[in-house]
């Protein structure tokens, strides 16, 4: 029996006093319908011929040179061009934890922007279960169908501890878009952005608002990156090696952030600092932002509010960056996954390294570089430069520091 559809904006449903073909259908939900992908051939099937080369009797001989030399499965199927998409759904996009189900229209929105920014088939999965060992379990068993995995939407700790048991298990790239992508280019915004106003990275000092997945990896690239200093503020307060609440993730980041020794709270350790980066949602008072530095920059990426409201970050900030596309620089995942996959594909590389995602936040900042002003320190996601100058980046990069395989 089929299910009442009764959600107007789904169905134009009016209810019992009204009529439905008087009510629009949302077009949120009528682009959604069916989908947002399908899967196509790349060769024809028109007759008994092309049966018999695509599938039984042709396909054995294929079969049979994969089983005898297993690289081959490179170059006669797909796998060195697919990516998988995985979820648990439980950290959606804002939302929360809403399940796999519910998750799948991001996942399918993620696989065709893989598509459209870089060339690269990606599959959504949505899996039913949470336990870490579960996960990992799960991947690795699919992982021969795939050329690298995309971990998304998976919550904080355990998303750090499911992605380095990947890495060291499998021998395709896996990457958290959450953590990596956000953190190449919040990088690649804070090169252009220090260009802008003739500073060094190394004469920065950032607090950044959220030791989540985003926060813990912007910390680290921006220290491999020679950031001055930085500092991770979470719901208690700044992370330091003084606190006796912190979790592994956090102890390690203590180790090697906030070299100022920075106690109390995220607005006193904003005090002179040049740059506030935010992942965490929540609001920053705009008194605290008046302490910063002069010539500072606010990088405010919360979605769909962010932390300080652009109109208040202008007041004191040289430049504001947000996660909205209704604003100048908007700091985009989409501009930095598509390509960082494409490149690592393409060299057939056994992992993504930290000088790869170095690489691709430098190429994706010289897009840019000489267009800089302060309402453009990144590129829009449309820029067609984008996607070519950091696959070819990441490539290279691969190549260098012996992970590439051709």
């Amino acid at each position: 029996m089929a299910t009442e559809i009764v959600n107007p904006r789904i169905a134009g449903n009016a209810g019992s006093d009204g009529d439905a073909d008087d009510i629009p259908l949302d077009p949120v939900f009528a682009l959604h319908r069916g989908g947002k992908m399908e899967i196509t051939s790349t060769v024809p099937v028109r007759d008994a011929a092309d049966l018999s080369l695509a599938y039984t009797p042709g396909v054995a001989e294929v079969c049979t040179a994969i089983a005898e030399q297993p690289e081959l499965v490179h170059e006669y199927t797909w796998k060195s061009q697919v990516v998988a998409v995985v979820t648990d759904g439980t950290a959606v996009l804002g939302l929360g934890d809403i399940g796999p189900e519910a998750s799948l229209p991001v996942m399918e929105g993620k696989a065709i922007l893989f598509k459209q920014f870089g060339g690269v088939d990606a599959v959504p999965i949505a899996l039913a279960c949470t336990d870490v060992d579960e996960i990992v379990e799960t991947v690795v068993r699919l992982a021969p169908s795939f050329g690298g995995v995309n971990l998304e939407d998976i919550s904080a700790p355990r998303c750090f501890e499911i992605e380095r048991r990947l890495i060291e298990r499998l021998d395709i790239p896996v990457f958290h878009d959450d953590q990596h992508g956000t953190a190449v280019v919040t990088l690649a915004a804070l090169r252009n952005a220090a260009k802008l106003t003739g500073r060094e990275l190394g004469a920065l000092r950032a607090v950044i608002s959220g030791a989540g997945a985003a926060g813990v990896a912007i910390a680290k690239i921006l220290v491999e990156a020679g950031i001055g200093d930085v500092a991770l503020a979470d719901r208690k307060g700044v992370v330091h090696q003084g606190r006796d609440d912190l979790n592994p993730v956090k102890r390690e980041l203590a180790s090697y952030t906030n070299r100022a020794g920075l106690t109390g709270s995220l607005e006193s350790a904003l005090a002179g600092a040049d740059v506030f980066i935010g992942v965490s949602g929540g609001t920053v008072a705009e008194s605290a932002v008046a302490t910063m530095a002069e010539g500072a920059f606010v990088f405010a990426m919360a979605n769909p509010t962010p932390e300080i409201h652009p109109e208040v970050a202008h007041r004191y900030a040289a430049v504001v960056a947000t996660g909205r596309s209704d604003f100048p620089n908007q700091i985009n995942n989409v501009l930095a996954f598509p390509g960082i996959f494409a490149g690592a594909l393409q060299v057939r590389a056994s992992a993504i390294t930290e000088g790869m995602k170095l690489a691709a936040a430098v190429a994706l900042a010289d897009v840019v570089a000489n267009e800089l002003s302060a309402e453009h320190v990144i590129p829009s996601p449309f820029d067609t430069r984008v996607a070519p100058a950091v696959t070819a980046a990441v490539a290279a990069a691969a190549r260098a520091e012996g992970v590439a395989r051709r």
